[in-house]
């Protein structure tokens, strides 16, 4: 087994994944009724962008202490999430289908 290095969060499988769903999510919420814009549709992007961008934040910290802060924050966001998943979901601006896919996807970044 080769190890490599961690140079930087770009290196990081996790930031790759919840960077996609944010762009997921930027996709679905198009469909989102307009009156939602800044509602539901402006909490549930910024909590998505806040999961990678917690993690890239941590990741320039000096301290483990620190980047284990930043990376219990980007758990919390993801939480977060899920539950506006569930929202949007139950006011049916998504179907089972994608609120499945990216609720696994979601429970993923948590672990």
């Amino acid at each position: 087994m080769i190890k490599t290095k961690i140079k930087s969060f770009t290196d990081l499988e996790i930031l790759h994944l919840s960077h996609n769903i944010v762009l997921e999510i930027y996709f679905i919420t198009d469909s989102f009724p307009t009156k939602e814009q800044f509602r539901l549709t402006s909490q549930l992007i910024r909590a998505a962008y806040s999961i990678p961008a917690n993690i890239a934040e941590g990741m320039g910290k000096y301290s483990r202490k620190e980047l284990i802060q930043f990376l219990i924050i980007s758990r919390g966001s993801a939480e977060e999430v899920k539950y506006y998943l569930i929202l949007a979901k139950d006011l049916k601006y998504i179907n089972d289908e994608t609120f499945e896919k990216l609720n696994n996807k979601i429970i993923i970044v948590g672990k």
